[in-house]
């Protein structure tokens, strides 16, 4: 199993304290990128596009564990940039973990092994690392040799001290279904990590690269190809995913983005609306961000930024809602895996007037992301 059980009992024991609240936006996983800066490239990802007065900026200890107070998820996961640069990551980790969260600190493994001293083992506490696929796949795409291995001697290291190891993996057009059953049975059997998280690659508006990236039914082509390839060979996964976000990955759920189950809070302020879109604005609060974001702008058919989109940031939650309406569906799905073949499940058609979002352009400018400092009242250099 992916999840440890004590951790699907706390998540769906959390979940149920807010149905009985009645909370109908409340938040499984912050996302909490304490900076922007990374030691890596990678072709899919725009973060290090930011200017250097903004990529040499960090998160302080007190405003992440706020943060964490505030939104008060079940579960944080720790992006950026790259966040073993930051000094003070362990301290971070360390109160997070004394609040009972479950952690997944997010890594490209390059400084892995040298920062491992700084951790205790905890079954609160997860190394995500990112791995795309096995040596050559994976090191093309973070546009570097040699990454692969640095990662999987960091794994290896860090199961043998007792740390929780996954894997996240992000998919971009061109991948061929075998070479990632191939990536996953390596995970799952030889490296025996205990879950992989899996996702198409978003359009960042900043990505180095604008043709790496998948559309919907390409997505949803790959999964069908790969899950169809793992039940051919009999292949046994740890997805750390729900069974019904698996489904809709693989074109047979029609679902709704709710970014508020993942919100975000990074240097910045609160990221409106998801952790993808960098050009819609910050709220100074979490609550802010709940009750004043026009959340019916953003999802599928609601929006252009959104039409490709099938991240886990922002189905996941919806597949969780959907398993705790339909929890037989759910577990139908879970025993049979993902529907490979048949007619795919519609999409959600297509509500919004394109010329709505036609406005000029909102470049990426060093006095832009100043006045976003100055309004969290910060200094900023000159």
């Amino acid at each position: 199993m992916a999840v440890p059980l004590r951790q699907q009992i706390k998540v769906a024991s959390y979940i149920m304290k807010q149905k009985l609240k009645g909370n109908d936006k409340y938040p499984l996983v912050l996302m909490l990128e304490p900076l922007f800066q990374c030691n890596l490239a990678c072709s899919g990802c725009g973060k290090i596009a930011y200017p250097d007065e903004i990529l040499r900026k960090r998160m302080s200890v007190e405003d992440a564990l706020a943060a964490v107070d505030e939104c008060d998820p079940p579960i944080v996961s720790i992006p950026g940039g790259e966040p073993l640069i930051h000094k003070e990551i362990n301290q971070i980790v360390d109160g997070i973990i004394e609040r009972k969260k479950y952690v997944y600190l997010c890594t490209n493994a390059v400084l892995m092994q040298k920062k491992l001293d700084s951790f205790t083992p905890s079954h609160y506490l997860t190394f995500s690392v990112h791995l795309d696929g096995l040596r050559e796949r994976h090191d093309k795409s973070v546009e570097k040799e040699g990454v692969f291995d640095k990662a999987v001697a960091a794994i290896k290291e860090a199961q043998d001290r007792g740390f929780r190891v996954t894997v996240n993996c992000t998919l971009f057009d061109g991948e061929d279904p075998e070479e990632v059953a191939d990536y996953f049975d390596y995970a799952s059997n030889e490296l025996g990590i205990e879950g992989i998280t899996v996702s198409p690659g978003y359009n960042y508006e900043f990505a180095p690269k604008k043709n790496v990236f998948l559309g919907k039914k390409k997505s949803k082509d790959l999964f069908r190809g790969i899950f169809s390839e793992g039940k051919k060979r009999g292949s046994k996964w740890e997805l750390n995913q729900s069974s019904l976000f698996l489904d809709f990955l693989a074109g047979n759920q029609t679902y709704q983005c709710t970014p508020w189950s993942n919100p975000t809070y990074n240097i910045f302020g609160w990221q409106r609306p998801c952790y993808l879109l960098v050009n819609e604005g910050y709220a100074q609060s979490y609550q802010e961000l709940i009750e004043e974001t026009n959340w019916d702008n953003y999802g599928a058919g609601r929006n252009p930024k959104c039409d490709n989109c099938m991240a886990h940031c922002g189905y996941e939650g919806t597949a969780v809602e959907d398993a705790f309406k339909n929890p037989l569906k759910a577990l139908k799905v879970a025993l049979r895996g993902p529907k490979t073949e048949g007619e795919m499940a519609p999409d959600i058609p297509r509500s919004y007037d394109i010329k709505d979002f036609i406005k000029e352009s909102d470049p990426l400018t060093p006095n832009k992301y100043k006045e976003a400092l100055k309004e969290k009242g910060e200094e900023v250099d000159a």
